[in-house]
């Protein structure tokens, strides 16, 4: 199977360049972070309620495709409630002494961040259900007969957790979670916003008309519009003078082999293997997988969404389908049964 994903400049998933040049653009307020209206709006309620009960905010889980801001929103929760924030990962918690020495350093009202809560084990899992509830710890001492049981008492805080998976939280995780979002992919008018405070930021000299290019084919996640920036600054500093013009924009994404709507060569692959050996669908995924030599998690959280989001690619019951609109952007012919 193909490992490569990582390193491609159109996967959302984060990369050890990006988390430099993310932090530095990272937003700090709520009045900062562009897009998801509904997601901020309520969360400025209940964080303005919880101050006012001068209370911890109640858990929140953040779910959705990588790349949207679930790591950012954590931070400016944990700034705008003028609280500190500790940030681990569901598998850097392997034991229940991993959790236990994180949860015993945190202070009254401190976020706790963890990503990839999915990740969790479900030991782990339980031995956060009192935590979160009562803001309480059982920790076990000894072992057979003489093993006892020490009840440690917390600090309030808060715990956000980020998932691309929601639906392998467990139920009884999920319901302890007074509040979950999902994180929707951006539209283009908010996209090219980010990119244009951004380049103010970076001190970028860019065209609107270059926000647009960039924009477009930044397949609606602030993480891949940023590396575009980036990768499309590097191109205007050698032949531009550092000026991002729509031309050069266009060229850079070309040569980056980056389509007008942000499909690269692997979602151009996967819808045309659909069309060419599986006469459009329905293929399931493991036989997707196999085809394509694409890892089936790559496949169904960083192509597939945004595939069916362009209206692309659907999922049946039967397996997945390629539409009318795929054909029509692959300038292939279609047969009348397609959706």
């Amino acid at each position: 199977m193909n490992n490569n994903n990582e390193n491609k400049i159109t996967s959302s998933n984060e990369k050890k360049e990006d988390r430099s040049f993310d932090i530095s653009l990272r937003p700090k307020k709520l009045s900062e972070y562009i897009g998801q209206k509904k997601v901020k709006n309520n969360l400025k309620i209940f964080m303005q309620a919880a101050q006012k009960r001068k209370e911890p905010l109640e858990h929140v889980l953040l779910y959705g495709p990588p790349g949207l801001g679930k790591t950012t929103l954590a931070h400016i929760i944990a700034n705008e409630m003028n609280v500190n924030i500790k940030v681990t990962s569901g598998p850097a918690i392997e034991k229940s002494g991993d959790l236990a020495a994180i949860l015993t350093n945190l202070q009254e009202g401190d976020v706790l961040f963890i990503d990839e809560i999915h990740r969790l084990n479900k030991v782990i899992e339980e031995v956060l259900y009192p935590a979160m509830e009562d803001y309480t710890l059982d920790i076990i001492i000894g072992k057979g007969p003489s093993a006892r049981t020490l009840r440690l008492e917390l600090p309030k805080f808060t715990i956000i957790g980020a998932t691309t998976k929601i639906g392998l939280l467990s139920h009884p995780f999920r319901d302890r979670f007074g509040n979950i979002y999902h994180l929707n992919f951006y539209d283009l008018e908010d996209i090219e916003k980010i990119i244009l405070r951004n380049s103010k930021i970076l001190k970028i000299n860019i065209k609107n008309e270059a926000i647009t290019e960039i924009a477009q084919r930044s397949r609606k996640t602030p993480r891949i519009a940023n590396r575009l920036l980036k990768r499309v600054r590097d191109f205007a500093e050698v032949k531009s003078n550092g000026i991002i013009t729509k031309k050069i924009s266009k060229d850079s994404l070309r040569e980056l082999e980056i389509d007008e709507l942000g499909l690269d060569e692997v979602d151009i692959k996967i819808l045309k293997v659909i069309i060419e050996k599986f006469k459009g669908g329905p293929i399931g995924i493991k036989t997707l997988a196999a085809t394509t030599f694409e890892e089936i998690d790559t496949i169904e959280e960083i192509y597939e969404p945004f595939l069916m989001q362009l209206g692309f690619l659907q999922r049946t019951p039967r397996g997945r389908i390629v539409t009318k609109e795929a054909y029509k952007h692959l300038s292939l012919k279609s047969s009348d049964s397609l959706l």
